[in-house]
């Protein structure tokens, strides 16, 4: 290497090292300056936030105890009452407003109360031994329990069944006769099972389709388990009653808004009408089957028996009918209701026992008290 290209390198090597340590010598005072420049800056913003928060710390103060300034208030002036000149007419009419109380409306449903039935009075007639019973219902089927039976073993009676009427039901032609239109009709009352027979019979003779949605009610427990014989029970609105028409009320009166519709006979009991007009509901009472006279030329003379016993007035009325020349004389005569009875009377003959009476609701009871006092010999 020559000896000028190494003076070359020497002068710029030089040149190298000042330009070097002119830049670290300024890069250091640089670093004081930033460093005392934070400091500075520190002092001076806390020099202008000291009076700031000394102006906060009273506006806090005048916004924490405000003064309120005393509002002078008026005197009011007390008003002078007017007198109101009041006729003594007008005082009177006021006093009673106030004395009188208002009726509250209360929430209790009306009690339904229909007229008590007729006083029946019983003949006493002297009460001799009774030996033959003749019992207006048809012959109980070999097995079955009947009452009358159970007296017949306990006094040692001879019973006769023998039914003095019959129960026919109208045809098609007789039925509409009397206008009724059943499907108008969304609840039916049946007060018996010969009415659901013959309700369901008609129905069938006049192709009517008895609808599922239609309501039944029933006089009893018996009635209701009888419409299986017809109709699906699990499937309709059934309600039965504990064996009168009025356990029936409640029921009624919550469907008020239907039409009901009463498959009867031509003999209707007049009781079940009058409560039904009691509770003010829309019916149709029809006439489904009549009671007719039975033919009793096979009984001889009722004299052979020392008791006859009835259970409706059309059976009374055929004793009428198919001996005309009957003589009472000896023979006693028990009646069941209080209608029965006073067709008894009204008849021309003598009333001997009576049932149902406050001992004895069942005419089969009456007949046991009547016979411990007859038959005591």
């Amino acid at each position: 290497m020559s000896a000028k290209k190494k003076l070359v390198k020497k002068k710029l090597v030089k040149k190298l090292i000042k330009k070097s340590k002119a830049p670290l010598k300024k890069a250091s005072s640089t670093t004081k300056k930033n460093k005392a420049k934070p400091v500075a800056q520190k002092a001076k913003t806390l020099v202008k936030k000291a009076p700031a928060k000394k102006i906060i710390k009273k506006q806090v103060k005048a916004i924490a105890k405000p003064v309120v300034k005393p509002i002078p208030v008026e005197k009011v002036k007390p008003v002078k009452e007017k007198k109101v000149l009041v006729s003594k007419a007008e005082k009177e009419n006021i006093e009673k407003a106030v004395t009188v109380k208002r009726p509250r409306k209360s929430s209790k449903k009306p009690i339904i109360t229909l007229p008590p039935p007729p006083k029946i009075e019983v003949s006493t007639y002297p009460k001799n031994k009774v030996k033959s019973l003749l019992i207006s219902q048809p012959k109980p089927v070999e097995g079955d329990k009947n009452p009358y039976l159970d007296l017949s073993k306990k006094y040692n009676l001879n019973p006769t069944f023998r039914q003095f009427i019959k129960i026919e039901g109208l045809n098609s032609q007789d039925f509409r006769t009397q206008r009724v239109d059943i499907l108008e009709h969304g609840a039916v009352i049946l007060t018996s099972r010969l009415s659901v027979d013959h309700y369901f019979r008609l129905c069938n003779e006049m192709r009517i389709t008895v609808p599922e949605s239609m309501k039944y009610f029933c006089i009893n427990e018996q009635t209701a388990y009888y419409l299986q014989k017809y109709i699906q029970y699990r499937k309709r609105k059934i309600f039965f009653g504990h064996g009168t028409i009025l356990d029936l009320v409640d029921v009624i009166r919550k469907n008020k808004d239907e039409k009901f519709l009463l498959p009867a006979s031509d003999v209707t009991k007049e009781q079940i009408v009058d409560f039904l007009d009691e509770l003010k509901i829309t019916y149709t009472k029809a006439t489904f089957y009549r009671t007719v006279s039975a033919n009793l030329t096979d009984i001889k003379s009722l004299n052979d028996f020392d008791m006859l016993v009835f259970f409706t007035p059309a059976g009374i009325k055929s004793l009428k009918q198919n001996f005309p020349n009957f003589k009472q004389g000896t023979t006693r005569i028990a009646a069941f209701g209080h209608v029965a009875a006073q067709t008894v009377k009204d008849l021309g003959y003598r009333l001997d026992i009576f049932a149902p009476n406050p001992q004895n609701p069942s005419m089969s009871g009456a007949l046991d008290t009547y016979l411990k006092e007859a038959n005591k010999r």
